[in-house]
């Protein structure tokens, strides 16, 4: 995206006299707070590509641990079971190992605490855990997408004065003398404008993607409070094993009362 701004900014027509124009030449004439203003700007979106790409993996991840769980977490004969089953760094095997470590703990509490609210409260403390991680970096790119367009801006404000200046001192104050170093200092507000708008959609996204993963973390970590609490009597329905159920529900359905049959037909009971 940079290499495109930076080739198409520093064209010039061939042939064409006079001063050049574009990103480049006004890089090489801003001085250093120009070179200071951009250099942030391309950290800031070098940041913004690293938090994009970085919670995108760790989403992806816990994404597969969460269809991992509905597939054979809970086919296990028991919540220890099932853990041992799942990667050693799943957020979902951190939920089950603290909800089985605060059955352990609760039968240790001197003061009396009702079960279900120390596990609630263990559970919702892991869970937090999860998603503090999840959301880190996020609000750097709040602050890129937020003030990149300040920076870019600053940059043109200091190159409108310095055009200013320069066209002050040469006594030429015609419009084709002007236009072109305004011109020129705006390009660092469109700079600051690219920087910010990915920082912006990636910040959305990333946070939608979140919010997903949280809901599906917390229905995970009530089925947990549930099985526990019930000694494993209390456990969600396997989707897969759902449907022979309704079968064999059905085709053991009682005939209606006053018919028969015989040979497959049915006839009226006398």
């Amino acid at each position: 995206m940079f290499t495109t701004i930076v080739t198409a900014a520093a064209a010039a027509p061939a042939g064409a006299a006079g001063p050049q124009y574009g990103l480049i030449p006004a890089l090489i004439e801003g001085g250093p707070v120009t070179w200071i203003t951009f250099g942030v700007l391309v950290i800031m979106f070098a940041g913004t590509l690293y938090v994009l790409f970085t919670k995108l993996f760790e989403q992806n991840k816990i994404l597969k641990q969460g269809r991992s769980v509905q597939q054979s977490f809970w086919r296990a004969p028991s919540l220890k079971d099932g853990s041992s089953k799942l990667e050693k760094d799943s957020a979902y095997r951190q939920v089950v190992d603290d909800g089985l470590r605060a059955e352990q703990e609760h039968t240790k509490l001197t003061d009396p605490v009702e079960a279900h609210d120390w596990m609630h409260n263990s559970l919702e403390r892991s869970q937090n855990l999860v998603n503090s991680k999840l959301n880190g970096g996020l609000s750097f790119l709040a602050t890129v997408g937020s003030t990149a367009p300040f920076v870019g801006l600053f940059g043109t404000v200091v190159g409108i004065l310095r055009a200013l200046v320069k066209i002050g001192a040469s006594g030429q104050a015609s419009i084709d003398t002007v236009a072109g170093p305004v011109g020129e200092a705006l390009i660092m507000t469109a700079v600051g404008l690219i920087v910010a708008v990915p920082a912006v959609l990636a910040y959305n996204w990333l946070q939608a993607r979140n919010k997903k993963i949280a809901r599906d973390l917390s229905t995970f970590a009530n089925d947990i409070q549930g099985s526990i609490m019930s000694n494993g009597q209390v456990r969600p329905v396997a989707a897969s094993a759902a449907a022979p159920a309704r079968s064999t529900t059905a085709a053991a359905a009682p005939k209606p009362v006053g018919q028969a049959t015989t040979g497959g037909v049915p006839t009226k009971k006398v």
